[in-house]
């Protein structure tokens, strides 16, 4: 075999082995291929409720919500008062079982909530009475099982409670002091919202962490269905925001 032959047959060996994970390549990562963001954030089941762009499938007043860099914004100022909490409503359905996700970001003195399986007031525009995933600036409440309206507090962050007619909230379990779970909650910066509904248990998580779990056997007062919202609350002046919503029924 000539030299020439010979150096051929010697660089195809070497690429062979190459391509096989030997040789000197061992540790090479040339030929893997990269997991992209859309692979990473693909979610089985899940819809988008908002565009990012227009408020196209909700009901609000516009005077204190909008639609500010691909997010939905509700602020309250001292030029424009509100004399009752408000709601933005989602018009695609109202949701029994299902699970909610999304982004949201509140400033210092903020109050606001995802509210879920609710009935809106047919008094009062834009308000609604229902189950609701706490949301503060300060963390005071945020996690919590509040219901608008209704029984008040139902499982305070790091709670796992039983609900039943006429009784207080009936603690089984902890998630762990409340102080320590809000450890884990950022202030004036965005957090990750989710809500689990699922027959009569809602569990609540913030950051992919469950801060609180409620089963509501009051027959007489929960309810397996209804709206969903966001709410502005009646203060002197708070801003939130959220974005990247979806839900998976």
């Amino acid at each position: 075999m000539s030299n020439y032959i010979k150096s051929i047959a010697s660089a195809l060996t070497i690429a062979l082995l190459q391509s096989c994970g030997g040789g000197e390549s061992k540790g090479s990562t040339d030929n893997i291929t990269p997991v992209t963001d859309s692979a990473v954030n693909k979610e089985e089941g899940f819809v988008q409720m908002f565009d990012g762009k227009t408020m196209n499938g909700w009901d609000a007043d516009t005077a204190y919500w909008r639609v500010e860099n691909g997010a939905l914004v509700g602020e309250v100022t001292p030029a424009k008062p509100l004399k009752n909490n408000t709601f933005i409503i989602w018009r695609g359905g109202t949701p029994g079982d299902f699970e909610f996700r999304a982004e949201y970001k509140i400033n210092a003195e903020g109050n606001s909530g995802v509210q879920y399986r609710s009935e809106e007031l047919k008094d009062i525009p834009h308000a609604l009475k229902g189950y609701q995933a706490d949301i503060d600036g300060a963390n005071t409440y945020t996690g919590q099982n509040y219901e608008e309206r209704g029984r008040g507090f139902l499982a305070m962050r790091g709670q796992i409670v039983e609900l039943k007619t006429g009784e207080k909230p009936i603690i089984l379990d902890s998630l762990g002091t409340s102080d320590s779970l809000k450890g884990l909650i950022k202030v004036n910066d965005w957090n990750e919202i989710r809500i689990v509904a699922k027959g009569n248990n809602y569990k609540h998580y913030i950051n992919g962490t469950l801060m609180s779990e409620a089963t509501d056997n009051d027959s007489v007062n929960r309810k397996m269905s209804g709206v969903l919202g966001m709410q502005v609350h009646v203060m002197p002046s708070m801003k939130v925001e959220y974005r990247n919503l979806r839900i998976k029924q």
